[in-house]
């Protein structure tokens, strides 16, 4: 059933774990999304980030429409979220698309241009009923950022949702994006001062390089929203990779796609279960 990003990340949160959001590319990322959420009776988050609609020429609507006709027919509850959008006309697509929620990315720009468009960009979205996340600090893998100085400070951050009025916060926290091993170390005790100071739900981007205890450990500390997308990537390319690599590598997409969707759905049931219980 499709419901909207708002309702999941605030269940989440009351109920102290951690909701799981995953990235799209392909459709079988979709599909294996819902069935890995549907085996272990959890909600879900679709994303579809800005680089992925360019993979599909640019065009949003037309799997932004497939996204949504398999939240749909999904038995557990699903949400479709435009993920790290920095181009104003594609944010300005989201609600007609049928997304319920944006992540809108003005982090690179210098922090009065990032507070001034963000809250530009909430605007628009609180006025056609869109929840809106915004990200402060690096959370790198584009560059690899981990040093303590990229790191989202705390009263910083306080302020940045007053004055943005943003619903989730990304903070930078020792995550990475694009990490294929999973040896992020996160900074708890700093999670746990953005808790106490931000009034909105964190959001922690790069997950998929943070290992399993460490994740439980962040929800414990206040993390709500949590982001995947290269764990994913890694089984759908490792069992294409498989299949193709046997004796008699099949000329029919399918037999690999299944693979890769079998291996993805696998991962999302992991992770959704490793979300739903916080480390103390």
């Amino acid at each position: 059933m499709r419901v909207s990003t708002g309702e999941i990340v605030a269940a989440a949160a009351a109920a102290g774990r951690g909701a799981g959001a995953f990235n799209v590319i392909t459709l079988e990322h979709a599909e294996a999304i819902v069935a890995g959420a549907e085996r272990v009776d959890r909600p879900v988050i679709l994303q579809l980030s800005e680089n992925a609609v360019g993979f599909h020429l640019g065009r949003v609507r037309p799997i932004a429409a497939a996204l949504s006709e398999i939240a749909t027919a999904a038995r557990v509850p699903v949400s479709l979220h435009l993920d790290h959008v920095a181009d104003e006309s594609l944010l300005h697509q989201t609600a007609d698309a049928g997304f319920s929620s944006v992540m809108f990315d003005a982090s690179t720009r210098p922090y009065q241009e990032n507070v001034a468009a963000t809250r530009a960009a909430a605007g628009w979205a609180h006025e056609r009923g869109l929840w809106l996340e915004a990200e402060l600090g690096e959370v790198g893998g584009k560059d690899g950022a981990h040093a303590p100085g990229v790191r989202t400070d705390p009263r910083q951050a306080e302020s940045y949702v007053a004055a943005t009025g943003v619903d989730a916060l990304a903070v930078a926290v020792g995550s990475s994006h694009a990490m294929t091993t999973r040896e992020a170390a996160l900074d708890l005790d700093l999670i746990a001062q953005l808790r106490k100071t931000v009034p909105v739900p964190l959001v922690l981007h790069g997950s998929s390089g943070v290992p399993d205890e460490r994740l439980r450990g962040a929800i414990a500390h206040g993390m709500v929203k949590v982001n995947f997308g290269t764990a994913l990537n890694l089984a759908y390319t490792g069992a294409v990779r498989d299949v193709l690599a046997g004796p008699t590598p099949p000329v029919d997409p399918r037999k690999y796609l299944r693979a890769a969707r079998d291996a993805v759905a696998d991962v999302v049931a992991h992770l959704l279960t490793v979300l739903d219980k916080a480390a103390g």
